[in-house]
């Protein structure tokens, strides 16, 4: 299926995956609205890339996903693509654990992500048709130790994907759940050692090795549903 002309709304759009994914559909004719906290990298991003609106912000404000509709119908006149991107990471043994950031992880992962997948997922069934994605994780499906709040934040991203799907199955919507292993991305930035050292992953993925499954995923045709796709380092045993 062409892309071009399209309109893809994208959470966490300053960097990473968020920001390949972007920068792969844009290739393809899609038109772009991005939304991080950054507002200068959004603008830099915007003045490279043609038809590329931005909104900066905290994605865990309620009217967040209203606003990105929003503006994508403003400036373009649709929105066929939302793509719930954004999120942290805090993984800690039981006596090293911040409960802050915890909860700050969960307000972002799950609450920000769920009224994102809602609310655009509103709008595509009164549209009858759109593409809603959400970045899940490999631990969405399995955990280890440590990591036990982050794996249940990605766990419930695929409760909610597999329970859209169905409930959307034949209204023109189409849901999908991105499942990436380890990716070098800024969400490790704050860590003391990188995380594929301490896992032993000499090559982890980077971000456009996870955006060509989003384009895989939104390429298909109409009558064709890629629900789930795992991308993994090949040596990543888990």
């Amino acid at each position: 299926m062409t892309l071009a002309g399209k309109v893809a709304v994208i959470t966490g759009g300053t960097s990473g995956i968020g920001l390949a994914t972007a920068e792969a559909l844009s290739a393809r004719g899609v038109k772009l609205v991005l939304h991080g906290r950054r507002r200068e990298v959004l603008e830099q991003h915007a003045a490279r890339l043609p038809d590329c609106a931005v909104l900066a912000g905290d994605v865990t404000d309620h009217d967040t996903p209203n606003r990105l509709i929003a503006l994508a119908m403003e400036r373009f006149g649709r929105m066929d693509i939302a793509y719930a991107n954004a999120g942290l990471i805090h993984a800690a043994p039981v006596e090293s654990i911040d409960l802050d950031a915890l909860s700050e992880m969960i307000r972002v992962n799950v609450d920000a992500a769920f009224r994102f997948a809602y609310t655009t997922a509103k709008h595509f069934k009164a549209a009858g048709s759109g593409h809603l994605l959400m970045t899940g994780s490999v631990f969405g499906t399995k955990v280890r130790p440590n990591a036990g709040g982050y794996a249940a934040t990605k766990y419930a991203v695929e409760a909610l994907c597999e329970a859209l799907r169905m409930e959307l199955a034949g209204s023109g919507v189409r849901v999908s759940v991105v499942e990436p292993g380890l990716v070098r991305t800024d969400l490790h930035r704050d860590h003391a050692v990188r995380p594929e050292v301490v896992q032993n992953i000499p090559q982890p993925l980077l971000p456009e090795d996870v955006a060509r499954a989003v384009v895989f995923a939104v390429e298909q045709p109409a009558h064709v549903l890629v629900p789930r796709i795992m991308v993994l380092p090949s040596v990543q045993p888990v």
